[in-house]
């Protein structure tokens, strides 16, 4: 099984034939069968769908998202092979809320511009972001692209580069909004991650919630060795604070 899709003839999302024919195909019995397609399941490699429409699924490659460098999510994605797309859901002039205006350092209330996008992977959504940035810092974003990198525009027309960010990162299941955008069931899992963004002075100048899909996304940690390992993690102001609950 895994020589074929390895090969290319067993595509990413190309339903699998029935357990019968499988078994046939592969001189294998059902028994042996449903194990192998198990150990595939656990590992990713495939997808079980219930159902009348269901059936067993080749599984689409993962995203790598490495939390050792601040990039935007297109230019992760090109590294990556993958072709970067973007719908914008709404873009707006708001007041921030409590944690907004906290993370920002803004003062209750003060205005930011926000920006909900779903992110695309070769054509297929891949999450969910709101990004919220301090309106008098960056006049005039809603008049420019969205559709690309974010950072790339302010790079471009405001002279800010992400030096370093705060993130934390949760395993939560997908609401019904989040589901119907991201095109899976309710309830499956989702990786919530809240990041605050520095510039190279140390203002935090991005505020943002990511939710990704979990079966598109793996998670890639660089950990320095033993010794000056405290002494690395600030030098390069990356922290990383893991957390985790699972749903009833």
């Amino acid at each position: 099984m895994l020589e074929l899709i390895a090969s290319g003839s067993l595509e990413p999302g190309q339903r699998l034939g029935s357990e019968r024919e499988l078994a046939s195909d592969l001189g294998v019995s059902r028994s042996t069968l449903r194990q192998a397609l198990g150990v595939l399941e656990q590992s990713g490699v495939v997808r079980r769908v219930p159902g009348r429409g269901g059936g067993t699924f080749v599984s689409r490659a993962k995203i790598e998202r490495d939390l050792s460098s601040v990039v935007g999510v297109p230019a992760l994605l090109r590294a990556q092979g993958f072709t970067a797309g973007s719908r914008v859901i709404s873009a707006s002039i708001m007041g921030a809320d409590d944690a907004t205006a906290a993370a920002l350092e803004l003062e209750p209330g003060g205005l930011v511009t926000e920006i909900v996008r779903i992110r695309l992977a070769d054509g297929s959504p891949v999450s969910l972001e709101h990004a919220r940035l301090p309106a008098s810092r960056f006049p005039g974003l809603l008049e420019l692209p969205l559709g690309g990198s974010v950072y790339e525009l302010l790079d471009e027309h405001y002279g800010v580069r992400p030096a370093e960010a705060l993130e934390r990162i949760e395993a939560v299941s997908a609401g019904p909004d989040e589901a119907s955008v991201l095109d899976i069931t309710t309830g499956a899992p989702l990786l919530s991650i809240t990041r605050t963004a520095k510039d190279a002075d140390g203002v935090p100048f991005e505020f943002s919630h990511d939710l990704f899909r979990a079966d598109r996304t793996r998670i890639l940690v660089r950990t320095p060795g033993a010794a000056g390992t405290a002494d690395s993690a600030r030098a390069r102001g990356r922290l990383v604070d893991l957390q985790a609950w699972s749903a009833p």
